[in-house]
């Protein structure tokens, strides 16, 4: 436990967490956009798959009659 306790830095400087802020804010903003981004083409991949459905389904009631 004492070793972990070397491991932690809290800077006197508060100035320097700017940095690691701005990084953060970067990471935080790209997992969003690429969330969007996933969600977006899934809806997309959603449509496709509705409409080959129906699709399938139509010939398949075509072959019934």
């Amino acid at each position: 436990m004492m070793y972990l306790m070397f491991l932690l830095y809290f800077p006197e400087d508060k100035r320097e967490y700017i940095p690691a802020f701005a990084t953060m804010a970067i990471f935080v903003l790209a997992a969003v956009a690429v969330w969007r981004l996933i969600i977006k083409i899934s809806k997309k991949e959603e449509e496709k798959t509705k409409e080959l459905e129906a699709k399938l389904k139509e010939q398949d009631n075509k072959k019934s009659l």
